[in-house]
């Protein structure tokens, strides 16, 4: 029995020490709690709120949220968020998937520890080929927002508009996007051009 003990002990750390132990335990758990303990959103615009707070392990040098550690919230938010509008049921009934290809942040003031804060996730739009996403990373202190991070989500398989029109049951024009997120997306085109320009490939070969 010690050995046993001895054993899952080992494994439970190397779990945490070579894998990225945290991480890979939330995010299940959040999609878990968003498919089987809270209400379907209809919705496909609505913003959604996940609650955190921020923890010894999330602080830099300078005693505040580390920068990368924004980008993991809003991925286990935007997990959350995906499965409760249903994008990730239909994904799944259209044997199809969706990876992060681009993303921005602007930082605006620093979490401290322990504080309190919402990511207040929501789907901005979508084209052709991916969707996009906005995290708005709001302390509830104060309700200052914090931290603004944009998404392109890009979906392989199959196309957003047929992801939408599997969970409408009909066909939907995609909301007009941000002048703001329309340069950035501007912004990734170019740079794409240009490094396939570097690497000698041609335009047939698209980044994600």
């Amino acid at each position: 029995m010690l050995g046993l003990l001895v054993a899952s002990l080992a494994l439970a750390l190397a779990f945490f020490a070579l894998l990225d132990g945290w991480y890979l335990v939330r995010v299940p758990c959040a999609v878990l709690r968003a498919r089987l303990l809270q209400p379907r959103v209809r919705d496909l615009l609505a913003e959604q709120r996940y609650v955190g707070r921020v923890l010894p392990s999330d602080l830099d040098l300078l005693l505040h949220m580390n920068n990368a550690r924004y980008l993991r919230e809003a991925d286990v938010a935007r997990a959350a968020h995906l499965t409760r509008c249903g994008v990730l049921g239909a994904l799944r009934d259209l044997s199809a998937h969706t990876v992060l290809a681009a993303s921005c942040a602007r930082y605006r003031r620093s979490l401290r520890l322990f504080e309190p804060f919402e990511v207040r996730t929501r789907l901005l739009g979508w084209d052709d080929r991916a969707f996009y996403l906005e995290a708005r990373f709001v302390s509830l202190r104060d309700g200052f927002l914090c931290a603004l991070l944009r998404f392109r989500q890009h979906v392989l398989g199959t196309s957003p508009d047929l992801v939408v029109q599997h969970l409408c049951k009909r066909r939907v024009e995609p909301p007009e996007l941000p002048e703001d997120l329309k340069h950035w997306i501007a912004y990734n085109e170019t740079s794409s051009q240009q490094l396939r320009a570097e690497s000698g490939l041609s335009d047939t070969r698209k980044d994600q």
